[in-house]
């Protein structure tokens, strides 16, 4: 099973819409293996976004990543990176589609909900800097045989 890191930025968490993604992953039928709320701190911002460094958004990136309190989760599933980033909608929201998560709650490009990996390797890399091995839960559900083939 592919994993990949979900932060629920901090819009989302002030707006409320906690709940409402996680049911949305949920009932998809993805497995959330870890989960915690945190505070992001500048230092992690930089390593988590380090890509990023040098572009004319980056310093209001990590203001905004750092500016309150984000939900971070490992999900699980095959093909979960492919799955997680057509639920979450185009970076822009106002290029998402209606029912992906961007497309139905966002509406600025800089307060855009949710992060989401974009590659199983970067899924593995973001993992590892929000959660330690042990935090992360492997579990099997009785429900998975009417999910998966």
């Amino acid at each position: 099973m592919e994993r990949s890191l979900i932060i629920l930025k901090p819009d989302a968490v002030q707006r409320g819409l906690i709940g409402p993604i996680l049911t949305r992953i949920e009932q998809r039928g993805l497995r959330i293996i870890g989960m915690k709320l945190m505070q992001i701190d500048e230092s992690l911002a930089r390593r988590h976004y380090a890509i990023h460094e040098g572009k004319a958004f980056f310093d209001s990136l990590i203001t905004y990543i750092t500016s309150g309190p984000v939900v971070v989760l490992v999900v699980a599933g095959r093909n979960v990176i492919e799955v997680v980033r057509s639920m979450v909608g185009a970076t822009n929201p106002v290029k998402a589609a209606p029912g992906t998560i961007r497309g139905d709650f966002a509406l600025e490009i800089g307060r855009n909900l949710i992060h989401a990996s974009d590659s199983p390797e970067n899924g593995e890399m973001e993992i590892n800097l929000f959660f330690r091995p042990e935090e992360l839960v492997e579990m099997r559900r009785s429900t998975d045989q009417w999910i998966y083939e």
